[in-house]
């Protein structure tokens, strides 16, 4: 044989196994990938033989449903009853579409096909009935939803976008989930494919990201609710330093070794040269902190304790493998050094302790930090499936509380327990529109600066107590809010707070 037939050889050889090594890479390897493919006509012609899992709140009341489509090619359509209060926590179920959040996390059970419902399939095969789809039951609280969506929709300012959420401190259960703007998840769940493209195209394109959920999947600048973690920073490092010790305040402060750099208060008059902690965090002192941030706990001690609270943490599921939670982004506290030797930058440190410059934080992170405090220092996992119910109403799988991290002691967490009450319970505090009659209510406001021609943010980040004991925590944000903002997210937690406690007969 002559060497160019010999080269065309080896060529046809090499395409052949080429061939038989992508014909079993697609029977073998990706044969469960494309028989559980939503656009798989057969996948979906199956599903949608059957009513799908039902999701509901703590109450029972029902948030996802199906419902029968007689004279349709698919028997059932998966509908939301309450539209758009609950979009930012189901995310939706389509036909041509890809599933979210926890549709798409719980997909497997609420269909019937989870490895927990083995059972019932095997007892299908010898009584010839289908297994039906499984109940996810959710952590989330009626009441504290509710108030949640209407206040925050409602808000006095006419801010149309932000965020609410709500936990309880000692378990981690989310109690409350809210995202403006939201959608009618329905208008994606359609049968009518086209209507449901169309209708996905143009929230997908709308500049106000209606698809987004601002509670734990967006970061933003977090201000003043930031100085809970540099005060934290500083009392674990001193532990002479208490609410009541006398710090330098002023109405300026130049880190050392800069020449024109300088911070100031909100407000002339609130932070005189001399101030205690607790009262430096009760009328939101700028001063104080940048100083306490720069001389008396630095970048690196000022990062560590951020990190212990759960900043820099990877985006990931919360306890994937359990199909508990949306997938989260990260907050992060931005580097804080300057230079191409990467020293430490003072006025970087001093912009950083108050919660400005690279410092960035979701509501999730800021419900976190309160719900710790409140906890006496204990970090829970935060969560939002209750129970996984079988068709026959028997619980497949129950969460259990865990604890994440201990990033303060519990005589810190007392000592900030302490000054976050007072932010709410005095007559000059920021945060006194959060206060809820029969209840002990700490919190701490924050005006986050967000670029030279935006409208400041408004965040609140609080927590109710009774007889010591944490009932629930919560944050607020509303972006852009300018004015005031801060003042009317205390008053939305507030009202968040007390519908949980009504809700539970705590007065």
């Amino acid at each position: 044989m002559n060497a160019p037939l010999r080269r065309v050889g080896v060529v046809v050889m090499v395409l052949f196994a080429l061939l038989f090594l992508n014909l079993n890479y697609r029977q073998v390897v990706k044969a469960d990938a494309y028989r559980t493919d939503a656009h798989n006509a057969r996948v979906q012609s199956t599903e949608y033989e059957r009513p799908r899992g039902k999701i509901a709140d703590a109450k029972g009341t029902v948030l996802a449903d199906s419902t029968a489509t007689p004279g349709d090619s698919l028997k059932y359509q998966r509908t939301y009853p309450l539209k758009e209060e609950y979009a930012a926590v189901l995310g939706y179920k389509p036909v041509n579409l890809s599933s979210t959040k926890l549709e798409k996390l719980n997909n497997d059970f609420l269909t019937g096909t989870s490895d927990k419902q083995a059972a019932d399939r095997i007892t299908g095969l010898f009584t010839g009935k289908k297994p039906a789809g499984g109940n996810v039951l959710l952590t989330l609280s009626k009441g504290a939803q509710d108030t949640a969506y209407q206040a925050l929709g409602n808000n006095k300012l006419g801010i149309k976008k932000g965020a609410a959420i709500a936990l309880d401190p000692a378990t981690g259960a989310i109690l409350a989930e809210v995202s403006l703007p939201s959608y009618d998840p329905n208008l994606l769940s359609t049968h009518d494919t086209k209507a449901a493209q169309a209708n996905y195209n143009t929230l997908n394109n709308d500049p106000n990201k209606p698809l987004l959920n601002r509670a734990t999947s967006e970061v933003y600048p977090p201000g003043s609710t930031f100085k809970v973690i540099t005060s934290a920073a500083a009392m674990s490092a001193d532990s002479s330093l208490t609410p009541d010790s006398v710090v330098q305040g002023g109405e300026f402060y130049q880190p050392p070794e800069t020449s024109s750099f300088r911070i100031k208060n909100a407000h002339e008059g609130i932070c005189p040269d001399s101030i205690t902690m607790k009262q430096a965090l009760t009328v939101s002192c700028n001063t104080v902190f940048a100083r306490m941030g720069v001389e008396r706990v630095g970048a690196d001690k000022l990062k560590s304790m951020a990190q212990a609270f759960g900043f820099e943490q990877e985006p990931r599921l919360i306890e994937d493998q359990d199909r508990n939670y949306c997938g989260i982004v990260a907050s992060h506290t931005g580097p804080m050094t300057a230079g191409t030797d990467n020293r430490v930058d003072p006025p970087a440190v001093a912009q950083s302790s108050i919660g400005q410059r690279e410092v960035k934080m979701s509501p999730l992170q800021g419900a976190m930090i309160a719900a710790t405090v409140a906890n006496n220092g204990k970090q829970m996992r935060p969560y939002i499936v209750d129970r996984l119910q079988n068709a026959d109403l028997s619980n497949a799988n129950r969460t259990d509380p865990k604890e994440l991290r201990t990033p303060i002691t519990a005589d810190v967490a007392h000592e900030l327990q302490d000054m976050m009450f007072s932010v709410v319970t005095s007559n000059d505090g920021t945060g006194r529109s959060a206060r809820i009659s029969g209840l002990q209510v700490g919190g701490k406001t924050g005006t986050a600066e967000n670029g030279e021609e935006q409208e400041d943010h408004g965040w609140f980040i609080g927590f109710a107590l009774k007889d010591g004991k944490p009932i629930i925590s919560v944050a607020v944000f509303l972006e852009n809010a300018g004015k005031g903002g801060s003042g009317e997210a205390a008053r939305i937690a507030g009202l968040i707070m007390k519908a949980y406690a009504d809700e539970k007969g705590i007065r």
